[in-house]
């Protein structure tokens, strides 16, 4: 199978769609297809790039010049597109690109198998367009309704595109974790002495890009509180992005680690002690998955992705957001309830088993084979 991937962003800032999306293309590339990825660049890109990279034209998006925003499909690569003849045309993001590769393969009546990774609509709030959000959704549910089918993360986001309107065949495709790299065998003592930290201390983590999408507000107004409060509570915060220069500014006594990745990550998850990610923009929650398969009860916003991986009360808690309080309250019993936090970690390292990354990628490229086929 020849699959032709569009995306708005594959190497050029590390976050969950870059880091997902090459690693299926390892995985389908290592079990025979022939992936070409049409997206933007950047000089010197962070992380190295798998499969046959081809870069299109793109621009520095406004006020957030770290992503880029693609514009076109030129004659160029458009002729090594048509040259390759994919089977398969994967979009993954729904942007111009992707507006030309959809409209290359209806017009060479080419399968369409779009992935949703980003909710795009639900970001605008953030950023004081609130009032763009409702024609943000009504592109997104255009452009899905004229795909094959989708493929979307979690049930919950799944029910929700169906609720505002997509009507094509829809699947999940999950994201899987490398439960031996993610575990609770990798929790020392000698890791929390390196930081300062005591091992009676409570860490309560935040570990991702260090955006205002992914509520970081939140995160910071529930740990300075607990902080006041108990001297033992440590707010651990590991990833870098263009807010983190304020959210240092508003955890003070944080430990910043800035980017981190292989073993200093995993590391990083064992030897938490509770996991607190408010983000509500979330599609499936990549992170919470690994700090579930590292043993660590979680504290997740009740939104499409982290609430859906976890159980309410079983590895942790999922809270509504207009309720700030409960985000203080369960982080604070669970301080107090070492047992409760060690029960729901256990819990949590069970329910990762759910989603081992090889059993969920043959799954997803088993469907591709059957979609070209039908």
């Amino acid at each position: 199978m020849k699959i032709a991937l569009f995306t708005g962003n594959y190497h050029h800032i590390r976050d969950g769609v870059s880091i997902t999306l090459n690693r299926w293309v390892k995985y389908a590339t290592h079990h025979g297809t022939e992936v070409k990825i049409f997206a933007p660049t950047i000089e010197n890109p962070p992380m190295a790039h798998e499969g046959h990279f081809i870069p299109v034209p793109s621009i520095a998006a406004p006020g957030r010049p770290e992503y880029r925003m693609s514009l076109f499909l030129p004659s160029r690569e458009r002729e090594q597109l048509e040259s390759f003849q994919p089977d398969l045309v994967h979009i993954a993001t729904p942007d111009l690109l992707g507006l030309a590769a959809l409209r290359w393969a209806k017009h060479h009546q080419k399968k369409i198998a779009a992935t949703f990774h980003t909710n795009f609509a639900s970001y605008l709030k953030y950023y004081g367009f609130n009032a763009a959000e409702r024609a943000g959704w009504s592109y997104l549910i255009w452009f899905y309704n004229q795909c094959d089918h989708v493929y979307v993360p979690t049930t919950t986001m799944l029910e929700e595109l169906v609720e505002r309107g997509v009507k094509v065949p829809m699947s999940i495709w999950a994201r899987g974790v490398d439960m031996d790299q993610f575990t609770p065998e990798r929790r020392s003592s000698a890791w929390r002495e390196q930081l300062g930290i005591s091992k009676n201390d409570t860490i309560i983590s935040f570990i991702s890009r260090l955006v205002w999408e992914k509520n970081i507000r939140l995160y910071a107004t529930t740990v300075n509180r607990l902080m006041q409060r108990y001297p033992d509570v440590k707010a651990f915060i590991a990833g870098d992005g263009p807010a983190r220069e304020e959210l240092q500014a508003m955890i003070p006594r944080g430990v910043f680690t800035g980017f981190i990745q292989g073993e200093e990550l995993a590391d990083a998850y064992a030897n938490s002690d509770i996991f607190l990610f408010p983000s509500d923009t979330e599609t499936f929650g990549n992170v919470t998955l690994e700090a579930m398969s590292s043993g660590v009860p979680c504290i997740v916003a009740d939104a499409p992705g982290s609430g859906s991986l976890v159980e309410d009360g079983e590895n942790g808690y999922v809270i509504s957001l207009d309720d700030e309080d409960a985000f203080f309250s369960r982080a604070e019993w669970l301080h107090q309830n070492k047992s409760l936090r060690l029960e729901m970690g256990k819990a949590s390292r069970m329910r990762a088993g759910n989603f081992r990354r090889d059993k969920i990628q043959k799954g997803f490229l088993d469907s591709l084979h059957r979609l070209t086929e039908s």
